[in-house]
């Protein structure tokens, strides 16, 4: 398993194929080809990415 590149967490549950939740900040996880993509749930269902906040090597999987 994975740590949660936002939090450090360990406590992820898996919601699809290569989707993950992080239940320590609730955020939503994907993976494609070894990169973790990072997304914020938004009050409507929607996913706003965070990407943008992490260093590409921070959400590489390790």
């Amino acid at each position: 398993m994975f740590t949660c590149p936002n939090c450090q967490g360990k406590e992820i549950g898996k919601i699809g194929t290569t989707q993950y939740y992080c239940w320590n900040c609730f955020i939503e996880l994907s993976i494609a080809d070894d990169l973790i993509s990072v997304h914020q749930v938004e009050e409507d269902g929607s996913l706003s990415s965070l990407d943008d906040l992490f260093e590409e090597d921070e959400r590489k999987l390790s």
